[in-house]
Order: C-alpha cells, then sequence, then structure tokens
C-alpha cells in the first residue's frame, strides 16, 4: 500500500426531505447571497426549485439564480457565473442536480476570486489556492461531484474536455435525498451506473499490491451498483435501491476506493473525446470505452482481470484464465446493454473514420501518455478506439 492523506470534509445530510435543510445548513456556514446554479428546467417543473428558495427565504438568505447548465458543461457558462458572482457579491454556491451541475459550479467558485481567466486552472498554468465554498442538492447519482476534488469542463473553442482536481473543490455539505432520483428517465439512470462503476474500476485495476481492503471496498460497491441497477430499472420508484445507488455514487468517487493505490485513468480520457467532440453522455460513452479499454490492457494484467471476472460477474473460472477473463468482459458489455446503454461506437454515431479526429484530440489533452495499469500512446489508444467500433468480443 502506498502513502497517502486524505480529508473528506463534506457534510453529507441523506434521506426524504432533506432538501428542506438547506436553508439551515446555508445560514450554519454564514452564507449572506448565495448563487443557486442549476441545470435546464427539471427542477423547476418538479418544484424543488421553489421548495428550496421558499427555504431560504425562511432563513433570510438572500440568492441570485442561474440555471441552464448543458450535460459536458462548458467553459461560457462558468465564465456567465463568474461574473454573475462579482456583480451580486455571491459569497455562497448552491447547485441544484447532477455532476454537471456541480462541476460547473466548483469552477466557478475558483474563478470568483481568481483574477485571471479560470481555464489556466484548467491547463495547469496556475493552481487554485482560495474558492467561493459550494453546497450541493443532488438530483442525479452518477458523477460523484456531490463529494469528490473533481471539475471536469469542457472549452468550446477546440472542444477540449478537461478534468481538474483540487481539495477546494470538495463541497461544504451535499444534501442527498433519493426519492428525487425516482422521476429519472431510464437511459440517465443507466448513463450514471455506469459512471459510478466506471470511477470504482479505474481504481480497480491497479498494479498496486497490499491493498486488499480497498479492493474489498471496491468489489463490493460494485456487486451493490449491479444488484440495484437490475432493481431500479424494472422498479424505478424503490426507494432503497435507489438509496443505496445514490450512495454508492458518492462513494465511488470521494476519493476512498482510491487510497493507498495507484489509479488508472485511461478510460476516462479516452472517453472524454468523445463526450467533448459528439456530445454523448458520459455514462453512455464509458459503457462503450470500457470493455474496448479492458479488452486491450487484459492480456497483460491476466490475474486482475480473472479477479473481476469472477469477483464481480461470478463467472466460474474455466480452467484457461484468459477464457475466463474474456467472460468476465463479455458479462461487463451484456449488463451495460441489458440496461440499456450502447456498447460500440456505431450505437452512438462515431463512425471509424473519426478515430483521427479523437486521437488528435486526445494527444491535445494528455501530451500523448495516458493510463497506469499500462501506459498507453496514441497508438495503444487508437486501436483501442479501433476495438470499440466492433460489434463483439472475441
Amino acid at each position: 500500500m502506498n502513502n497517502f492523506s486524505f480529508c473528506s470534509p463534506t457534510e453529507f445530510v441523506f434521506g426524504k426531505n432533506t432538501e428542506l435543510q438547506c436553508g439551515k445548513l446555508l445560514k450554519k456556514r454564514g452564507a449572506g447571497k448565495v448563487l443557486i446554479h442549476y441545470g435546464q428546467g427539471s427542477v423547476v417543473r418538479s418544484g424543488l426549485l421553489d421548495r428550496i428558495t421558499s427555504c431560504l427565504q425562511d432563513h433570510f438568505i438572500e440568492y441570485v439564480m442561474l440555471g441552464g447548465v448543458q450535460p459536458n458543461p462548458t467553459d461560457d457558462m462558468v465564465y456567465r457565473g463568474i461574473d454573475l458572482c462579482r456583480e451580486k457579491h455571491i459569497d455562497f454556491i448552491l447547485a441544484i442536480g447532477g455532476g454537471s451541475v456541480i462541476d460547473s459550479a466548483k469552477a466557478i467558485a475558483a474563478g470568483v476570486p481568481y483574477m485571471g481567466d479560470f481555464w489556466n486552472f484548467f491547463e495547469d498554468k496556475v493552481t487554485i489556492n482560495k474558492a467561493l465554498p459550494v453546497g450541493v442538492v443532488l438530483t442525479i447519482p452518477a458523477a460523484g461531484s456531490e463529494g469528490s476534488v473533481s471539475s471536469v469542463i469542457t472549452k468550446k473553442d477546440g472542444k477540449l474536455k478537461r478534468s481538474l482536481w483540487s481539495q477546494f473543490f470538495r463541497p461544504a455539505f451535499a444534501i442527498m435525498n433519493p426519492a428525487l432520483t425516482c422521476t429519472l428517465p431510464s437511459f440517465q439512470t443507466a448513463c450514471g451506473i455506469a459512471d459510478m462503476m466506471a470511477h470504482v474500476m479505474e481504481r480497480y485495476f491497479s498494479r498496486t499490491s497490499g491493498v486488499s481492503l480497498t479492493d474489498h471496498l471496491c468489489e463490493a460497491l460494485l456487486q451493490t451498483i449491479i444488484q440495484e441497477a437490475k432493481v431500479v430499472m424494472s422498479d424505478p420508484e424503490n426507494y432503497a435501491a435507489r438509496a443505496n445507488l445514490m450512495w454508492a455514487g458518492t462513494l465511488a468517487h470521494n476519493g476512498i476506493c482510491g487510497l493507498g493505490r495507484e489509479e488508472d485513468w485511461a478510460t476516462h480520457k479516452l472517453e472524454h473525446e468523445l463526450s467533448a467532440l459528439y456530445d454523448v453522455a458520459h455514462g453512455a460513452g464509458l459503457a462503450v470505452m470500457f470493455p474496448a479499454w479492458a479488452r486491450y490492457v487484459a492480456g497483460a494484467h491476466l490475474d486482475i482481470f480473472e479477479k473481476f471476472a469472477i469477483k464481480i460477474w461470478n463467472i466460474q473460472p474455466l480452467g484457461d484464465k484468459k477464457a475466463t477473463v474474456l467472460q468476465g468482459i463479455r458479462a461487463m458489455k451484456d449488463f451495460f446493454v441489458s440496461i440499456g446503454l450502447p456498447v460500440n461506437f456505431e450505437q452512438i454515431g462515431v463512425r471509424p473514420d473519426d478515430i483521427d479526429e479523437l486521437i488528435a484530440h486526445l494527444e491535445i489533452n494528455t501530451g500523448g501518455s495516458l493510463g497506469a495499469l499500462m501506459k498507453l500512446n496514441m497508438a495503444d489508444a487508437r486501436r483501442i478506439y479501433t476495438l470499440a467500433t466492433q460489434q463483439t468480443i472475441e
């Protein structure tokens, strides 16, 4: 196990009707004027926004609203938010939504006290040393941004999708009411399931030894997500299953599954080009890329992929490690299909001819190298993208 330092200061407030506590939580942290940041209207139609603004009014907290965050959030919204926060003297940001809204709120929070271009952070030109506090009312369990140190933003000019990790991105609090997720469309639910699974798998597939505890944590999370996914896809209003998925999404990406171990993240970087260039839903892109990545790297790491097949997908050892591994990768792909996700380029509208463009952007965003379980270059990435065009696993 590697040395590590871990601090997770977020206060998680979990359960039914917990959104009604947002005024109290903001008051507790001295919020005077709040930016309410949200997406494209579902929080308005559901009445959630009204409940939250009433709660703030009851606690005499001023607020300004900025809606319209889209999936795969972009820099133009971040610039708007920074300008608005400065103009209105905002001292706290409340994000209502899923990962896209929360990531946008985090980028705004870092940009307000910084006098340069916030995109400098995402290009590693400067380091964040101050940010406005952010609170969250989570409506989509997927990205884990409610408890993570990460934010992902796409720069429209050049379609550059970048992730940034900073301890200043840890939310002050996260309100998590699983009942708010019961009306999510099935495809959005499925994308969230793939996203949280990917967050665990990026950490599970590691070369670090002596990490049996975190191995077991990863396995338990994956097993739970798969089990509860089957429930919610047939019974969308099952509160217990929704609750387990919501908490699993947080634990998948708050850092605990990666403590003391090397993490991979190649699949996320490969997928980011799909969602940046073609506006593919992030979870859908991950469902396409993870089986392709696994097929490419598994041959050099048969032991861990055999364990994955046996522990996660209940594959009986076949006496041939490679055969067992391929069965496990097929089982992962079949699971994604069973919950309504795409698993190849054709299903998300990406053509084999597009691979050159994907590689060109990937090289810009990664400097030509990615991954940790297996160090990958652009020739490797091209082969993985090519595998993603195929219908079956050989």
